[in-house]
């Protein structure tokens, strides 16, 4: 319909346009006839249209053209007859047939065109369901990552490891002179964040040999065998483009220890598990091919996978060191603009736990926070801006309720004047009362020590005056503002506290209990291992006893918490004032504050606090 409008549409226009500005009418017609100025009259019934040639127009002059009545018009036939003018009828050709035809025929082509369609997506349906088993893997001949292992720092120690491997890819002939045989696979291990892609990149990089990279959760789908396919298919590939290397990220999607699971495992997932195990090391040798794996969950990968033969070795990527998270630091702020008075070897002295991914999200934060600020350059205190964004969250405004204000200032002194006042615990970074996302109201940050983030060993006497620091904010506000007046602020410390005196008693031995462990932290319940015949590790009445162990230890804590914060009350209320003032007191300050109070005599305390005040 709508192509007919078009096309009969223009005919009437065009027709109508060839019109006079004064067109003649039926009337003007007869009384023509009648007056004897009409010659010729030619009717065309399928537009109701006569074409009358008057006498006295030019030859060259085109015939007027008078819009008849719908019917026969008998009485125009009837004067032309009784005046002897010449009469002619005759039809002028029907466009209407013509849209018809043109119309049925272009919808016949869009069916016929929308058929073919359905056709062609129904064989490449059928010509994908034919490759579904292919591997996903992205494949590159020689693989520019555009990461080196210069551009890698923090993780020496894996570095190295991987360097004879790429020394194995460049020269195999080195090792297989002296019998050497090249391994079948490195497995990476470590913490999210670490550098574990990171490396195979540089690996890549390096040995510059066909690179096959995919995830292990493309390996596994609905459908039981397609997985194993995939696995056939990649190690086809990578067999006639050898020596190659296949790197799988996250393998432990597909790698989980088999038969675990209640009612029975994910049988595709284990027969892809099944198909890699042979692929790695089965009847066929794989010579040249190494595989190059990364997890961060090693205690739930099968033991078949992790025998030497299929993962030679593994290598452990851990958190950097010192001079680990200087390298990286210097690594990631060469494409930044910073201040000479930002220190670098600061900043790694700050962040002991920071994982590379930590310290690129810490100097880019405070790239962001310098272009927000209009500043030329990082300087000190974006970086530490960027230090509690990252750790902390993101800072709101600041406190209005002076109540609220100066309860959460009292909380967090508890903390920072025990993390002062205790010998075995880390010093004091800053203490604000500036709430975070997150439902912070403020904090008092601890600078963790290199050496309990590095080794992670910590004493008896570190443990409880850890308890002891965290039972300060409650401590505090029991002593300030009663024991009706505590909040829920100190819900997180308590679970803290709880966990760490437990963990006294049950794992460390560090308890009348005696040394042994009663409960083991290995627990793999999502493995579904013992999830339906769990069976308790110990008797009730140790149960009671470990119950009083550990009750023990935090009341003891937090009596001597409390002892301590009352002997210095008067400090902590100006502490208190100078906090609800200035908002943020840095570490350096706050012990210089507490050394010169706890070092005077008594009766020269009450000075003291007046200069402190003034100040």
């Amino acid at each position: 319909m709508v192509f007919q409008s078009l096309v009969i549409a223009p005919a009437g226009l065009a027709q109508s346009s060839s019109e006079e500005e004064e067109p003649l009418t039926y009337s003007e017609l007869l009384e023509d006839i009648e007056d004897g100025r009409v010659s010729r009259i030619e009717i065309d019934p399928s537009q109701d249209i006569a074409r009358v040639e008057l006498s006295d127009q030019e030859e060259d002059a085109p015939p007027e053209e008078v819009q008849l009545f719908i019917g026969e018009n008998l009485e125009l036939i009837e004067r032309a007859r009784e005046n002897n003018i010449e009469l002619e009828v005759k039809p002028s050709a029907d466009s209407t047939a013509v849209a018809w035809l043109v119309t049925n025929t272009l919808i016949a082509v869009l069916i016929i065109g929308g058929l073919l369609l359905l056709l062609r997506r129904s064989a490449n349906a059928s010509g994908q369901a034919m490759n579904f088993g292919k591997s996903r893997a992205r494949f590159q001949m020689e693989a520019k990552t555009g990461v080196m292992f210069d551009d890698v720092a923090g993780i020496e120690e894996a570095k190295e490891e991987l360097q004879e491997v790429v020394s194995f890819l460049k020269q195999p002939e080195k090792f297989t002179a002296v019998g050497a045989r090249i391994p079948n696979g490195v497995l990476l291990i470590g913490p999210p964040g670490t550098g574990k892609t990171l490396l195979a990149k540089a690996i890549a990089g390096e040995a510059g040999v066909p690179f096959f990279s995919i995830s292990g959760s493309e390996f596994v789908e609905m459908f039981v065998g397609v997985g194993a396919s995939r696995v056939r298919d990649l190690f086809r590939k990578a067999k006639e483009s050898a020596p190659c290397i296949i790197f799988i990220d996250e393998i432990d999607a597909v790698g989980r220890q088999r038969g675990t699971g209640i009612g029975g495992g994910n049988d595709e997932r284990e027969q892809t598990l099944n198909q890699l195990l042979t692929e790695m090391d089965g009847f066929e040798n794989n010579t040249g091919i190494i595989v190059i794996a990364a997890t961060n969950r090693p205690d739930v990968l099968d033991s078949a996978l992790l025998r030497p033969g299929r993962f030679d070795r593994q290598v452990m990527v851990d958190l950097p060191g010192y001079n680990g998270r200087l390298g990286i630091l210097e690594v990631h702020a060469r494409n930044k603009k910073v201040s000479p008075d930002v220190s670098l070897e600061a900043i790694a002295q700050r962040t002991p736990g920071f994982s590379g991914a930590d310290l690129a999200n810490m100097l880019n934060e405070a790239a962001i926070l310098t272009a927000r600020r209009r500043k030329d350059s990082i300087t000190p205190l974006e970086i530490d801006d960027a230090i509690d964004r990252v750790t902390i969250g993101l800072t709101l405004n600041p406190l209005m309720d002076s109540k609220k204000k100066r309860l959460i200032a009292y909380h967090e002194l508890g903390h920072a004047m025990l993390m002062t006042l205790l010998e075995h615990t880390d010093p004091l970074d800053k203490v604000t009362i500036i709430p975070r996302s997150g439902g912070i109201g403020g904090f008092a940050k601890p600078l963790l020590r290199q050496d309990s983030v590095d080794d992670g060993l910590q004493t008896r006497s570190q443990i409880l005056d850890l308890i002891t620091v965290y039972l300060g904010g409650r401590a505090s506000e029991d002593i300030v503002f009663g024991h009706d007046e505590v909040t829920n602020g100190a819900s997180g410390d308590i679970k803290a506290v709880a966990d760490y005196a437990r963990r006294m008693v049950t794992r460390y031995g560090m308890s009348d209990l005696g040394m042994f462990a009663i409960e083991s932290s290995d627990n793999q319940v999502f493995l579904g291992r013992d999830l339906m015949n769990q069976v308790p590790e110990y008797s009730e009445e140790m149960a009671t006893k470990i119950d009083h162990q550990v009750r023990a230890i935090i009341s003891q804590c937090y009596d001597r918490a409390r002892s301590l914060l009352r002997d210095n009350r008067l400090l902590m209320d100006r502490l208190a004032d100078m906090l609800i003032e200035q908002e943020t007191i840095e570490g350096d300050k706050f012990r210089e504050i507490v050394a010169s109070f706890t070092d005077l005599p008594e009766s020269q305390k009450n000075l003291q606090l007046q200069a402190i005040g003034r100040n």
